[in-house]
């Protein structure tokens, strides 16, 4: 009996149970030379085998399919991680229109307007037109302003066409020359000191207006003495304006002192401008430099 169990080994019982018919013969010898006793043992042994077998695939399954899970995670994230990337450029563009740096743009004789420039417009009053994010703020400011009792406060030069801007400033020159010098490039260069260039002009873009009181309606120095001008010095960044070129400036605006010409730039920028108590080009070298 102990020979026969050493020969029914489970290497051998491996091989046996290759197929359902070597399963059958299987039993049919064990049953012949060891008796129903020793078959049963074998059969439990094999229930085991199998069990353990069957343990063993469902935990194999179960570090593949957590395998499985792992690396769809891994490919989550990286998809996740190239779309993020994709859309840098956009986001980027998007954050810049949403900060409106536009807002800051120098127009001057070192910075013109691209060529053919126009912005989309919008109606203040009358025949004056300025750029449509602006155009009712401006209205608005110079309401508030005549409601509070400071002032009338009146548009005299709102948006201006480059073929306007040349006029003007063909008109300026030829006032230089009658008044002041008989040097046409002389004449040119004073006269550009108060009327800019075509192109290089604020008014261009459609984010600049003069205003001055009815009260005194001329465009000199004497503006800021005015209750309208006093009011609009005082209140004009909670609307988003700045006084564009400020007393003691030209040397860095390149522009005589105008109390009456107001820059449209956003109430953000226009507060961290006034707080700071600097011009429009050092605020803006200092926003797009850091």
């Amino acid at each position: 009996m102990t020979a026969v169990r050493r020969r029914i080994s489970l290497f051998t019982m491996k091989k046996m149970l290759s197929s359902k018919k070597e399963v059958l013969i299987a039993f049919a010898l064990i049953a012949v030379t060891v008796g129903s006793g020793l078959l049963m043992q074998v059969l439990l042994q094999i229930r085991e085998m199998r069990a353990s077998q069957r343990e063993a695939a469902a935990v194999v399954s179960m570090a593949l399919d957590e395998i499985h899970s792992a690396f769809q995670e891994v490919r989550d994230v990286q998809d996740a991680a190239a779309t993020r990337m994709a859309a840098l450029p956009q986001r980027k563009q998007d954050r810049l229109e949403d900060l409106q740096l536009d807002l800051l743009m120098i127009v001057s004789a070192d910075s013109p307007l691209p060529e053919g420039y126009v912005p989309e417009l919008d109606t203040v009053v009358g025949d004056y037109v300025m750029d449509v994010r602006c155009a009712s703020v401006c209205w608005q400011m110079m309401q508030d302003c005549r409601n509070s009792g400071h002032g009338l406060p009146m548009i005299c030069s709102a948006y201006r066409t480059q073929e306007y801007q040349q006029f003007l400033f063909d008109n300026k020159v030829y006032d230089v020359l009658w008044e002041e010098t008989n040097d046409r490039d002389k004449a040119r260069e004073l006269a550009a000191r108060v009327v800019a260039l075509p192109g290089t002009s604020e008014h261009q873009s459609g984010l600049a207006a003069d205003i001055m009181d009815e009260v005194y309606p001329y465009l000199n120095e004497w503006q800021e003495h005015t209750d309208a001008q006093k009011w609009l010095m005082e209140h004009c960044t909670e609307y988003g304006f700045i006084l564009r070129y400020p007393p003691g400036t030209s040397e860095i605006t390149g522009i005589i002192y105008e109390p009456w010409h107001y820059r449209y730039v956003g109430e953000k920028f226009a507060k961290e401008i006034a707080n700071r108590g600097i011009t429009l080009e050092e605020y803006a070298a200092w926003r797009r430099g850091r």
